[in-house]
């Protein structure tokens, strides 16, 4: 062999050598450092994968009504190349479906080639669905969307969902993912042509969408709101809140603000009205907050209910300011700690901080949770303001004692006089029914925190500061908030209101307070913002607020038949003919029934109409809530099967 001929095996095996190293190279590539994305492109020609969310879960008040609900609704979509650039298709479409501008498609279409939504969440007719579905190039899909049937009512507490079903604000976002539940992946291979050839499916079964029961009360709920409404209008005010609690658990039973919001319009309001500030904005308490100084002040053994304080006639000097009386002709000299509390002495309550110090007086605001979340189920709740400091001046802890200075939520004073009211507990306040819900053991971050009970106030202490919330309605400013043949216990509160400056202008009107001669005690708060007609004392703006809804929920639990029978259930009747009130009580238990007449249902609440409907075999139409004022056939008229018996219901009139 020549060494020409070397020379020529040696260049070709080194280009096969060199060959072979660069298929190896590549195949390298191929197989490791590319695999993922080239089997991803080769899946993307043949595989599909969508993902399908089920029924978004419910939401009920505590007896099973719907709050939010979803009905049936359809997208409509489209992938311009798909209909081969036929117009006349949507023309088609526009006239099957009027909402959709023929116009507005073209000019749609015109800027896309890929997947465009032609409407979205439409509600159609069991036909209008059957002509778009022969639309070719035109697709259809059922979505469910989200409604709430009773519009405004409740609606900052359940807040709303966007176009994905994907709650947005309040309960809706706060237990979205509850809601919406685990999604179903669906997987399927295509043809050439992109039709769908072979299906598979995946789905965690354990995580469902799933209801959620509230603890609300959606008739309570409604004569709240519309009491609230009333006040916050006739006074014309910037705004108003009420919430009610059972003291006895911690449960709401209603919670609003207003101005509120509709969440099946959400775009039509106002952001400032979506949110629940109840729960979300701090204000100032003014004189509802001196039952905590006193309440402190009986637990550590400083003051008693009959332990008296001289007030200065008036004027008292802290700090080089001048500490006076509510009402600035006041001169009060010695009075009792029930009578400060009865007449809202601020000098009294400074003097019983005074001796209290703030020390022992944290202590105690702190165990109610002021300056804390309280860990109710509402999104971006607030924790008030309240100073972390280990003392503070005589000024500020004068301030602080009778409400000023400090700042509370809604939902932190409902909490904490439902402590006074059930015997000394805190419960932590709570919108979830735990023995109905299938969320109960899920909870806020900040709430799994909180203890959901605690003993705050002695048994003693709660007695005694109940007594001195009796006097204040008996004798002292909440006299015009008396209900006849019931004890109210109740503070009122004439804050002065923080401008956006720091300073103070106008007010904010309260009252808190509860039943006592019942068997299950509830509390009320009210508070109207900024009221500029008829005056702004707490008793004569929220006052009639509490007073009304006090009457309904008081009628509505039957508690006027179980009041017992003594003299001082008598204390508040002044002027009133007893028989007036229950003539009414007595008509509905002693009515008769007879299988061939309509009976008189008249002043019977709706559980009570349905019981006799059940025995008499009736048929009932009900139209709105309270009691029944109006029937139709009248009571008397002959009753056949085929009557079928209207009934209207209203609040019942108390006086």
């Amino acid at each position: 062999m020549n060494k020409v001929e070397k020379n020529r095996i040696i260049f070709v095996f080194t280009c096969f050598c060199l060959f072979f190293l660069f298929v190896l190279g590549k195949a390298f590539k191929v197989q490791l450092v590319d695999a993922g994305d080239l089997i991803s492109r080769a899946n993307s020609q043949f595989l599909r994968q969508a993902t399908i969310y089920p029924k978004r879960g419910n939401i009920y008040d505590r007896e099973g009504n719907a709050l939010a609900l979803n009905v049936q609704t359809y997208s409509i979509f489209t992938i311009p190349k798909s209909t081969n650039g036929d117009k006349t298709v949507y023309r088609k479409l526009s006239k099957i479906i009027p909402e959709i501008s023929y116009n507005e498609m073209i000019r749609t279409i015109n800027k896309r080639k890929r997947f465009t939504w032609l409407g979205r969440k439409l509600r159609l007719t069991k036909d209008q669905v059957e002509q778009v579905k022969e639309l070719k190039g035109i697709f259809i899909e059922g979505v469910p969307e989200r409604t709430y049937p009773n519009h405004e009512m409740l609606a900052q507490t359940l807040g709303f969902v966007g176009l994905d079903n994907s709650g947005l604000a309040g309960l809706e976002h706060l237990y979205d993912k509850e809601l919406k539940g685990n999604p179903l992946t669906l997987k399927y291979t295509i043809d050439n042509k992109g039709r769908p050839i072979k299906f598979e499916s995946h789905q965690d079964v354990t995580a469902q969408a799933k209801d959620i029961y509230l603890t609300i009360d959606k008739d309570i709920q409604g004569m709240a709101e519309k009491y609230l409404k009333e006040a916050v209008i006739a006074h014309a005010a910037d705004k108003g809140g009420v919430g009610v609690i059972d003291s006895s658990n911690g449960e709401i039973l209603a919670m609003a603000n207003y101005p509120a919001f509709d969440p099946n319009d959400v775009k039509s309001s106002s952001p400032e009205h979506r949110k629940l500030s109840f729960a979300t904005d701090p204000f100032e308490p003014g004189s509802a907050f001196k039952l905590f100084t006193v309440g402190s002040a009986f637990e550590h053994k400083v003051a008693k209910l009959d332990s008296n304080y001289y007030c200065e006639q008036g004027h008292l000097k802290v700090d080089g300011h001048i500490i006076s009386e509510a009402e600035s002709h006041e001169r009060y000299e010695w009075l009792s700690v029930a009578d400060i509390v009865k007449y809202s002495s601020n000098i009294g309550t400074t003097k019983i901080a005074f001796d209290l110090t703030f020390p022992k007086f944290k202590e105690t605001l702190k165990s109610l949770n002021f300056g804390e979340k309280t860990g109710i189920e509402v999104p971006g709740e607030s924790r008030g303001i309240f100073t972390e400091a280990e003392n503070v001046t005589p000024l500020s802890l004068s301030n602080m004692s009778f409400g000023q200075g400090v700042a509370v939520t809604g939902v932190q004073m409902l909490a904490a006089y439902a402590a006074i009211a059930n015997g000394g507990e805190y419960f932590r306040p709570t919108l979830i029914k735990k023995d109905r819900t299938q969320v109960a053991d899920l909870e806020p971050e900040t709430a799994s925190q909180i203890k959901n009970k605690v003993r705050v106030f002695s048994q003693k202490t709660s007695e005694d500061l109940t007594k001195a919330l009796v006097g204040v309605v008996e004798k002292g400013t909440g006299v015009p908030v008396q209900i006849p043949h019931f004890k109210i216990a109740g503070k009122t509160a004439t804050a002065q209101r923080v401008d956006r400056n720091g300073g103070y202008r106008g007010y904010i009107s309260g009252f808190i307070g509860f039943p006592v001669n019942v068997d299950k005690r509830f509390v009320i708060y009210v508070y109207i913002d900024n009221p500029r007609v008829g005056g702004y004392y707490g008793a004569a703006v929220a006052g009639p607020v509490f007073k009304n809804l006090a009457q309904y929920m008081l009628y509505k639990n039957k508690d006027i038949s179980n009041l017992a029978e003594n003299e001082e259930s008598t204390n508040f009747s002044k002027g009133f003919k007893a028989d007036q009130d229950i003539v009414q009580e007595k008509i509905s238990a002693t009515r008769t029934i007879d299988p061939n007449i309509v009976p008189n249902l008249i002043g019977l609440d709706k559980i009570s109409t349905i019981n006799i409907a059940n025995k008499m075999n009736l048929q009932l139409i009900h139209k709105g809530m309270g009691v029944v004022s109006n029937q139709t056939p009248a009571a008397g008229s002959p009753l056949t099967k085929d009557v079928v018996i209207s009934l209207e219901y209203s609040p019942p009139n108390y006086e």
